[in-house]
């Protein structure tokens, strides 16, 4: 019954997350159908600014907002205050400083990334997980509707724009939060050392997740970049039961519940996919996507990264929930290192392919570490 009703849970995060990323799947395809892959790749670029950006201004992380709210520590408008601040800043000297069409897009794009990343930190640390569904399906839903309605009207450089006014909504809950407790900076003396380890582990496995986006594109083009974005999209598709897994287990494991089976049935079903994803793909972007088809072979390479991520994520919950960042940093700078040489180097060789096998490459190293601060970790509590 226990295992069962962790099933349950798993589910109220899986519901907006499943259908959060069909719907936000259905817009991304239906926008590369519309446009050509250089244009894609345009979007892709910008996008990865504002969010490398907004990772800057998260001092209070998601991880740490999800880790305090579930030990119902009331630190969390603390959090919130130094965040929306430093985002209210930094949007304002993206918007001065950036002299491009795109400046004040970039600049509320990069707020809503903030408020999105604490609202949802808090949804998921008191586990309340079908407000968080709601919130995720909604957010998705005014991407389409505001997405395509820019498109049309507007063109594809109004995309920036459709997609920072989707995420406003989350505004909501941290005015919430900012009634239900206040500002006191003195609870951050004790923990500081742990959000600033968090802080800094955002920023690294934040840029790697961006540095495709916004080192692809100086590198190799624009159109390699629209390629690759596109990929990412069917791996964002297909590693959303790790994404749930991960959600789920960081605010149990901070409170020392074990989650062995559920654990093991992710891998499992992660390495499924993987293996669905290398057969099927090539096919599926010969047939719907042809003005991609540049990263029909380099997505085989791309779904190998689907098996290291899922059990990377198991074990950095783990170190999380124990506030023991110090190798979940460690192998998120190391996986960003990884990443930016291997793009560099392997990106020129190879193209496409070469980016497709730094992919890889990172994410291993990003589990190897996590898997040596776990068993350290295990042996110091015996």
């Amino acid at each position: 019954m226990v295992f069962l009703e962790k099933i349950k849970d798993v589910g109220k995060i899986g519901t907006g997350d499943v259908i959060g990323t069909a719907l936000g799947a259905i817009f991304w395809f239906y926008l590369a159908s519309q446009i050509e892959p250089s244009e894609y790749g345009e979007i892709q670029w910008l996008i990865g600014i504002a969010s490398a950006i907004s990772y800057i201004a998260l001092f209070g992380s998601q991880n740490t907002i999800i880790v305090f709210a579930a030990k119902n520590l009331k630190i969390q408008s603390t959090l919130y205050f130094i965040s929306i601040i430093s985002s209210v800043v930094l949007s304002t000297i993206v918007i001065i400083v950036i002299p491009s069409f795109y400046e004040i897009d970039i600049g509320i794009l990069l707020f809503a990334y903030v408020i999105n990343a604490l609202a949802i930190g808090d949804l998921l640390g008191k586990k309340l997980y079908s407000t968080y569904s709601k919130y995720v399906i909604l957010q998705k839903i005014l991407t389409i509707c505001l997405g395509i309605s820019f498109l049309h009207f507007f063109g594809f450089e109004s995309i920036i724009f459709a997609l920072g006014f989707s995420y406003l909504f989350y505004l909501k809950r941290i005015i919430r939060n900012f009634q239900e407790m206040k500002i006191d900076f003195s609870l951050l003396r004790s923990k500081l050392g742990f959000i600033t380890n968090n802080y800094i582990l955002l920023l690294s496995s934040g840029l790697h997740g961006q540095i495709d986006k916004v080192l692809v594109a100086p590198l190799l083009g624009f159109t390699v970049l629209g390629n690759f974005s596109l990929g990412m999209q069917f791996i964002v598709v297909m590693s959303i039961i790790s994404g749930i897994i991960f959600k789920y287990l960081l605010a149990q494991d901070a409170t020392n519940v074990e989650n062995n089976r559920l654990k093991i049935l992710s891998v499992i079903c992660s390495i499924i996919i993987s293996i669905l994803g290398m057969i099927f793909l090539p096919t599926i972007i010969e047939i719907f996507f042809p003005k991609f088809i540049m990263i029909s072979d380099a997505i085989q390479i791309m779904c190998i990264h689907i098996i290291p991520t899922s059990i990377a994520v198991i074990f950095e919950s783990k170190l999380l929930g124990q506030l023991n960042s110090k190798y979940v940093l460690a192998g998120r700078l190391s996986g960003l290192g990884v990443m930016v040489i291997g793009m560099i180097i392997l990106g020129s060789v190879y193209d496409i392919i070469g980016i497709a096998i730094s992919l890889v490459l990172s994410s291993i190293v990003l589990c190897v570490i996590f898997a040596i601060g776990v068993q350290r970790l295990t042996i110091l509590e015996k």
